[in-house]
């Protein structure tokens, strides 16, 4: 059966309109690329929560998303030019390694808009997104301090920064509000990409008589855990809900929900075709930090409450915690 001429306009036509309509709902969706931290991808809990977030995003919101490791693109200044150029409505920088490369393209480019997690940019430009770690980790203090069996426990920071600082401030604290004999030892891996160092460093504090170890490391932080449960001692997730790393050691983790962050920044983009004008700074009372379930070890009702209690007195600022 021969197709005459007309019948094939016909088609034509029609093919052309549809890839014209497709193209134009490509063209309108409301587009995000985030460059993601050092370690990237993988990390367990800093760039795969924020991935997860605009995954979200994207299966809610219909957005769409894109992203740049340091490993493929050399240095952070390279991977946010590149996702510019795709022409990104948004341009994440997720942490704050990258506020020099991120302040110096964003005075490059002003009428790009931009992100900076975990940073302080001064430019019109950029919105600081940036959380209250130190709440969270007073909570985590707060259990270890309740459960310790030797009044000692451990802290293990990637790199000896102010924001590292934040967790460990909240975390004694935390520590002193419901133990206040409890020691808190402290170390400095200098990295957020080593698990075998953090496996070296679990171990020494465990040989000090740390039974409970919270590290806020990044991917050194996996072999903190990895070591605790292999000696038989307790530590805590952070970031994400890191449980599943080590089913007979985490606690419970401290939840840096940049998840919710990320869904909230293209939420608004989506609704409003751009971000606010004010920076976010999120804490327990929004969502912004939090902690995981409570597992492995068992607690009484007067522990539990008392974790509620110092919860419910962050929340309505009855208690003010150090940065």
């Amino acid at each position: 059966m021969k197709i005459q001429p007309i019948c094939l306009l016909f088609l034509l036509l029609i093919g052309i309109i549809g890839c014209s309509q497709q193209t134009s709902t490509f063209e309108n969706k409301t587009k995000i690329g985030i460059m993601l931290s050092d370690v990237g991808l993988g990390d367990q809990s800093f760039s795969d929560s924020a991935f997860y977030g605009l995954e979200q995003a994207r299966d809610q919101l219909g957005i769409l998303f894109d992203y740049r490791e340091l490993a493929e693109v050399g240095d952070y200044e390279t991977g946010l030019k590149e996702l510019i150029m795709q022409g990104n409505d948004l341009v994440i920088g997720l942490g704050y390694m990258m506020v020099e490369e991120l302040e110096k393209v964003a005075q490059e480019y002003p009428e790009q808009q931009f992100v900076i997690v975990d940073g302080d940019i001064d430019l019109p430009n950029v919105m600081n997104v940036n959380f209250k770690e130190q709440e969270g980790s007073f909570l985590i203090g707060a259990i270890a301090g309740l459960k310790t069996n030797t009044d000692t426990v451990g802290f293990i920071g990637g790199e000896d920064t102010p924001l590292i600082r934040k967790f460990l401030s909240g975390f004694k604290q935390g520590v002193a509000a419901t133990n206040p004999d409890a020691e808190v030892l402290e170390r400095f891996a200098g990295s957020f990409g080593n698990d075998k160092l953090g496996e070296d460093i679990a171990f020494e504090l465990i040989v000090e008589g740390a039974d409970y170890l919270y590290p806020a490391a990044g991917f050194t932080g996996t072999g903190v855990i990895k070591k605790a449960q292999e000696m038989g001692a307790y530590s805590f997730g952070v970031d994400s809900d890191q449980y599943y790393l080590g089913e007979e050691t985490v606690v419970s983790s401290m939840m840096k929900n940049i998840d919710v962050a990320m869904y909230r920044l293209a939420s608004d983009l989506v609704e409003n075709g751009h971000l606010p004008n004010e920076d976010l700074l999120l804490g327990l009372d929004d969502n912004g930090v939090g902690i995981a379930p409570v597992r492995v070890i068992s607690m009484t009702k007067s522990e539990k409450d008392r974790i509620e209690e110092l919860t419910n007195d962050i929340i309505s600022g009855s208690i003010a915690i150090r940065e």
